[in-house]
């Protein structure tokens, strides 16, 4: 998942320590009033507000407020709960086949109104496929009998879901992942979508379903009579309002605010924070807590600041098809010649993380395996620039005086336009014109910067400002869908490095299909460490998430999302 994400899995150790230390336990329920409106300052809008195709974290933080996946994650915990489901799912013992059984009488909302059947997810699954709904994720984690090989131009049936009744679903796989299938379930893409009201707006490409989407969760874009979504006013607002088919019986989401306003175009993110501070009823969205206002987030506002592990990290990405980065010594360099410490100050410093060296994150599976707090990469074991080495490697790739001189000198950085992705994007620059690169910037909103990033014929040279954090539990969601050829897609690329190395390729298939937590991280903490040997880019940091709350709030983070729960905040 795309960041600003994630709450890593728990060693067992860990686990053992948590349960005798129970006390300590947060909760993960708010202790706050029934009722009022809750006010979410935001930088930007939805990359997707579509939740089939869905895959920023401030578009999921919306999407598990108003929409019912087959299953979700409570607040603090890191086993998959059933939500739209009723119950675990069932996998067969080749695993091949999941059946999953779906609650009765959860309905749409207005002005659908109607029961949701087995029939609306098959579709929303099917849909997903679609080049008119672009989903990041599905071609990966889906493999499903009779998927479409590539996006197809419209909806098609897959014969790999099937619905033997209105509660029932079954799915055949082409492959023994069941288990692994199964924890994808929590995705917003299984979230259901009724074809009889759908289909007209899938029709087109793009899909305008976002402006006219139905919610199955506690709250609702607010719509009119015919489904439009007028609540939604695209860089500017985002209104939910309670949605009255929501049964609370079949939910285990309090959602006690009755009304959530997102502002967004607060571009000025250390004036937003302080007014989140000192202001009442708000909380930040996909505003991040810059560096500058950090310090007194720690200190004075302390109690109304939370800062939990994403489980993820961020990046200063190469586009490795594109000269000069299509050399690989040419991106040793560089990465030798970046100062990671410079890059997480900028950001913030230690508040925000610990320096990266790799890209799986402390706690979570395979990070050992992947080279725990450090790299066996010389060009990525320091913290700060190693101008020597970044000379050593520039002359390996021709290159005399100890810096970049080829004729590709000329390269263009997308960029956040406001801080602390600004400020990253302000370090990259400098340090890559003192390695004689010219670098010049783009400088956009964050979600526009993931749209260009994240379509492999737009995208520059150099993107400063994206990270990943797991889609669940598993060190497959760290580094299949950023670093596998097989992920590179059209629209919605999270493969930025756009790499497309054949024994990684090889590599994920193997892992994919390997049983077991300990095996499964042994595999993929190697593939770690065989994606670093690529030199794809520069993982700066481990990521926490700076999250802030006015006084009068009863906030909870959701440790999955590692941003506030929607359907869990309350006012005091």
């Amino acid at each position: 998942m795309r960041a600003n994400l994630l709450r890593a899995l728990v060693p067992v150790a860990l686990i053992a320590l948590a349960v005798a230390l129970g006390a300590c336990k947060k909760s993960t329920s708010s202790a706050g009033k029934t009722g009022g409106t809750l006010t979410v300052l935001n930088q930007g809008d939805f990359e997707h507000a579509d939740p089939g195709a869905a895959y920023y974290q401030f578009d999921f933080m919306i999407d598990y407020a108003t929409q019912r996946p087959l299953y979700s994650y409570k607040p603090s915990e890191q086993t998959k709960t059933a939500d739209l489901a009723d119950g675990d799912p069932q996998i067969s013992a080749d695993g091949k086949t999941v059946t999953v059984k779906i609650k009765k009488g959860i309905k749409f909302s207005p002005p659908v109104n109607r029961e949701v059947t087995s029939a609306d997810v098959k579709y929303a699954m099917e849909r997903a496929f679609s080049a008119n709904v672009p989903n990041g994720y599905v071609t990966l984690y889906w493999p499903l009998e009779g998927v479409p090989p590539k996006p197809t131009p419209g909806v098609k049936p897959i014969s790999g879901i099937e619905t033997p009744d209105k509660y029932t679903i079954v799915f055949k796989l082409t492959k023994p992942i069941g288990a692994f299938f199964a924890e994808s379930l929590v995705l917003p893409a299984t979230a259901p979508v009724p074809k009889d009201y759908a289909s007209k707006f899938d029709k087109q490409n793009p899909s305008s379903y976002d402006r006219h989407q139905v919610a199955t969760g506690p709250y609702m874009v607010r719509n009119d009579a015919q489904g439009n979504a007028v609540g939604w006013t695209p860089n500017r607002k985002i209104e939910l309002v309670r949605n009255p088919s929501w049964d609370k019986a079949t939910d285990y989401r309090p959602a006690k605010v009755d009304k959530i306003n997102v502002l967004e175009g607060n571009e000025d993110t250390a004036a937003a924070s302080k007014k989140i501070f000192t202001g009442s009823h708000m909380v930040t969205g996909d505003i991040t807590v810059p560096g500058g206002a950090l310090k007194d987030a720690t200190t004075i506002y302390k109690d109304q600041f939370k800062n939990p592990f994403s489980g993820g990290w961020r990046a200063v990405m190469f586009n490795t098809t594109k000269k000069p980065f299509d050399d690989i010594n040419v991106r040793k360099a560089t990465i030798a010649g970046l100062d990671k410490t410079a890059l997480r100050q900028s950001r913030g410093g230690p508040t925000i993380g610990d320096i990266a060296y790799h890209f799986l994150p402390p706690d979570f599976p395979g990070f050992q395996e992947g080279g725990g707090a450090s790299s066996d990469q010389d060009f990525m074991s320091k913290p700060t620039a190693d101008k020597a080495l970044s000379a050593q490697y520039f002359a390996k790739a021709g290159m005399k005086g100890g810096k970049y001189s080829g004729p590709n000198a000329n390269v263009t950085l997308t960029c956040d336009n406001i801080d602390p992705g600004k400020s990253v994007c302000a370090v990259t620059a400098e340090e890559l014109r003192g390695m004689g690169f010219k670098p010049s910037i783009q400088s956009v909103p964050h979600e526009k910067m993931l749209l260009i990033c994240g379509i492999p014929s737009k995208q520059p040279e150099v993107c400063p400002n994206v990270g990943w954090f797991k889609d669940f539990y598993d060190p497959q969601t760290m580094l299949q869908n950023t670093f596998s050829g097989k992920a590179i897609v059209p629209e919605n690329n999270s493969n930025w490095p756009q790499l497309n190395d054949p024994k990684i390729n090889a590599a994920m298939d193997k892992a994919a299909t390997i049983k077991g937590e300990a095996a499964r991280a042994k595999a993929w903490g190697a593939i770690d460490k065989q994606i670093v040997a690529t030199a794809p880019g520069v993982p700066y940091v481990w990521d926490r998430q700076p999250d802030a709350e006015s006084k009068d709030v009863a906030g909870v983070v959701n440790d999955f999302l590692s941003v506030w729960d929607l359907s869990f905040t309350a006012l005091k």
